[in-house]
């Protein structure tokens, strides 16, 4: 029989006395000058943490480890099946190629509070490089690799960058994806202009140089190896930034989110054991990218501040080869904990609905599936809980908090599984669910989520140097609280459900109903792989759903006969009130590299209003299919 979970006596001890709570947390990081205030109020527009303490990031994920003589254990393990390459990098190499590189950026004249920007693919380089950027206290910004040259160039035009580290070229399944064009571009548009760029010249895609501008990556860290350069770690403010990471503004300036550097590192130095549950030495995957804050947070810093072995996958869930590709990897790795997005899930579940490529893969290992990064519905939770036997646990977080808000905290005593639900809210998180006049709503009533200040460690103080607009953005519609801009509820028992954004929220006859609601029953359809729904113009309801499903491989039922199904099923399941009636059977979804679904472009297209391409999205071409779907039902 599971002991009982350790969970409500610490959330229970952070609510008593948050500051004591972060106290004992941070005695987990190595400080150059340990804090001697755990928060301090007055500082930035809700308080800082760990002001007036010194640290550095780099020390406390790579160096303290090979003092302690665990440099021959992996740090990181690189599989890149788009190249056919395995690599093992242990503790003590990771040190070498990180102060190696960290001495380079110092030779292009980088130094402490200096910004330099990230265009690189999954390979190890952008890991070296964001830890050699910490090491000499300058603040990292990761752009995704192949982003288009406008987005690259508002990020180099906000951030200013000193130096550019970029790889030759990015590789997709079919596709090799030309970086260095899009970098020139990028330079060219953007009225900042950096030092230098550094390239990764990759053999699928050798680069041409910039005279005078690019050096090569692999012959500057050899030269600084061949006189003996290697950069010491040098301390920063634990109110420093570690990184800034830009999500897309609704005005089209981009947001710089900060992460300062002494609360990220408690954040996530307290989650590796006690909400991801794994020790030091074990293996940790998160198959997400660096370019996302999931890549910065789990791919990278918790990791290696926790003395875990890292996977670094350039891959996909499907295609490389087949849709074993995570089995494959997790026997291989012997990690104990995957971390990835539903829809990487649904991916798999598509192409292989019985997980027959699961087979004759050693999982025994394997203790725990986390989901984040989009909503994971019931049926695919239920069907990875059969068909690996582990816990599955969604959990919610955001670009802008750096570490989950609600989970099941495995580390603490899983609590019981409430399909649905991300479970309940961590240490630091004071969730709250707001009408909108901004009072707290009943259980079980829907509303804003939102989070009572102040924000814990490890979520952003600000955006980069727009204080006023990280007041308006988060702080001002709601005072006291962070607005999440995420609809949802909480139920009796403190459990969250995230229901969608507050723009998923539609209003059909006067009736706000989920989204999300819908798509959990359209999901539960035997023949439906993936699924999403918006709320269209209606001239007489206001909004009316349409729901947009793929379904799955080796379905034998007519498209039309399944649509008709949904909507019935719709109508059991929540009612005549969603006046649902129409359903979309499509080839696939619009999806961002990450693997959010674009629902606020389809209703665009939907709605016939004007739209752009979005600069995340991982295949352009989908929403041409889409628009051709709505138009033959006479929409668009």
């Amino acid at each position: 029989m599971a002991s009982p979970s350790r969970y409500p006596e610490t959330y229970a001890a952070w609510q008593r006395d948050p500051e004591a709570f972060w106290g004992d947390a941070a005695q987990a990081i190595d400080w150059v000058t340990p804090p001697s205030r755990v928060f301090s109020p007055g500082e930035g527009p809700y308080g800082r943490w760990f002001v007036g303490a010194e640290v550095n990031a780099c020390h406390n994920a790579v160096d303290r480890h090979v003092a302690a003589g665990r440099g021959e254990q992996a740090a990181i393990l690189y599989d890149s099946p788009v190249t056919g390459t395995k690599r093992r990098i242990t503790y003590a190499e990771l040190l070498d190629e990180v102060a190696s590189l960290a001495a380079v950026l110092q030779d292009l004249g980088v130094g402490r509070g200096d910004r330099v920007v990230l265009y690189m693919p999954m390979v190890p380089e952008a890991l070296f490089a964001m830890l050699a950027c910490a090491r000499i206290g300058a603040v990292h910004s990761v752009v995704f690799g192949g982003f288009a040259a406008r987005e690259l160039a508002a990020r180099i035009e906000d951030a200013a960058p000193k130096v550019v580290l970029a790889a030759s070229c990015g590789i997709e399944p079919a596709r090799v994806v030309a970086y260095k064009p899009l970098l020139d571009e990028a330079c060219r548009l953007s009225s900042h202009k950096p030092d230098s760029c550094l390239i990764l010249q990759r053999p699928q895609a050798v680069a041409e140089m910039v005279e005078a501008r690019d050096r090569d990556w692999a012959e500057a860290v050899a030269q600084a190896r061949t006189a003996g350069r290697a950069a010491p770690c040098v301390p920063v403010a634990a109110t420093d930034p570690l990184y800034v990471l830009y999500t897309s503004g609704t005005t089209g300036k981009p947001k710089g989110v900060v992460r300062d550097t002494g609360g990220y590192l408690v954040a996530l130095a307290w989650s590796m054991p006690n909400l991801y549950g794994v020790a030091p030495g074990e293996t940790y995957w998160c198959a997400s990218d660096v370019g996302w804050v999931v890549g910065h947070s789990y791919i990278v810093y918790g990791p290696l501040l926790h003395g875990c072995t890292t996977v670094l996958y350039e891959g996909k869930p499907v295609g490389t080869p087949d849709a074993g590709a995570f089995w494959r990897v997790i026997a291989e790795t012997g990690a104990v904990a995957l971390f990835t997005a539903p829809t990487a899930l649904r991916a798999v579940k598509k192409e292989d609905p019985e997980a027959r490529l699961m087979q004759g893969h050693d999982l025994s290992r394997f203790r725990t599936l986390f989901l984040a990064g989009e909503r994971a519905d019931p049926d695919t939770v239920a069907w990875a809980e059969r068909a690996l036997g582990v816990p599955v646990v969604d959990h919610w977080w955001q670009t802008e908090t750096g570490w989950p808000i609600a989970a099941n905290p495995v580390g603490l005593g899983a609590l019981p599984v409430k399909h649905g639900s991300p479970t309940v809210p961590m240490p630091g998180w004071d969730v709250q669910v707001l009408d909108e006049s901004g009072k707290p709503v009943p259980a079980d009533t829907m509303g804003t989520i939102a989070i009572r200040l102040p924000l814990p460690p490890g979520a952003l103080p600000t955006l980069w140097r727009q204080d006023e607009r990280f007041r308006e953005s988060y702080l001002a519609t709601y005072p006291g609280y962070y607005n999440t801009s995420d609809a949802g509820f909480l139920d009796r028992d403190g459990y969250v459900y995230v229901m969608g954004r507050t723009d998923d929220i539609i209003n059909v006859a006067g009736h706000r109903l989920s989204t999300g609601g819908m798509e959990e029953v359209l999901a539960s359809h035997p023949a439906v792989a993936e699924c999403a729904v918006i709320g269209i113009k209606d001239a007489l309801k206001g909004e009316a759903p349409c729901g947009f499903v793929v379904l799955k491989a080796g379905v034998a039922k007519a498209p039309d006969v399944i649509e008709r199904e949904l909507v019935a099923l719709v109508r059991e399941r929540i009612g005549p009130v969603a006046a649902f009636r129409l359903a979309l059977t499509v080839g696939r979804l619009p999806k961002t590299r990450s693997g959010k679904i674009l629902r606020g472009t389809m209703k665009k297209i939907a709605d016939g209003d004007a739209w752009t391409m979005p600069p995340t999205i991982e295949d352009p071409a989908v929403l041409d299919e889409i628009g051709a779907s709505l138009r033959e039902r006479g929409l668009g």
